[in-house]
């Protein structure tokens, strides 16, 4: 990602997924493609911002913890979260934060 994602005024929620990749990343760059072309059509998904190097940042913003929750079961959503705990991330975490104020320059 380039670009910064076109965030509503406060509140919203963004979903902060830190990695570390294994070994075996077959597949890895196609399935985190088709999670955003997935994610785009989601209600309430509001962008996404991703860097990685050795550690991987992605941060996803969403209008409720409803919409999160809804994403967090998306049926293809949860495949690939299987093969990323099986297969693609030695480490990972997950946050989630309400976003209260932000300032976009």
């Amino acid at each position: 990602m380039t670009t910064l994602a076109n965030t509503p005024k406060p509140p919203y929620y963004c979903v902060v997924f830190t990695s570390v990749l294994s070994a075996d990343t077959e597949g890895y760059h196609a399935m985190g493609r088709r999670m955003v072309e997935l994610a785009l059509k989601q209600p309430g998904f509001l962008g996404i911002e991703a860097a990685r190097e050795e550690l991987g940042i992605t941060v996803s913003y969403w209008q409720t913890l409803d919409a999160i929750k809804a994403w967090k079961q998306n049926a293809e959503h949860l495949q690939a979260q299987a093969m990323g705990k099986d297969k693609w991330y030695s480490h990972f975490a997950l946050r989630i934060a309400k976003v209260e104020r932000d300032y976009l320059i």
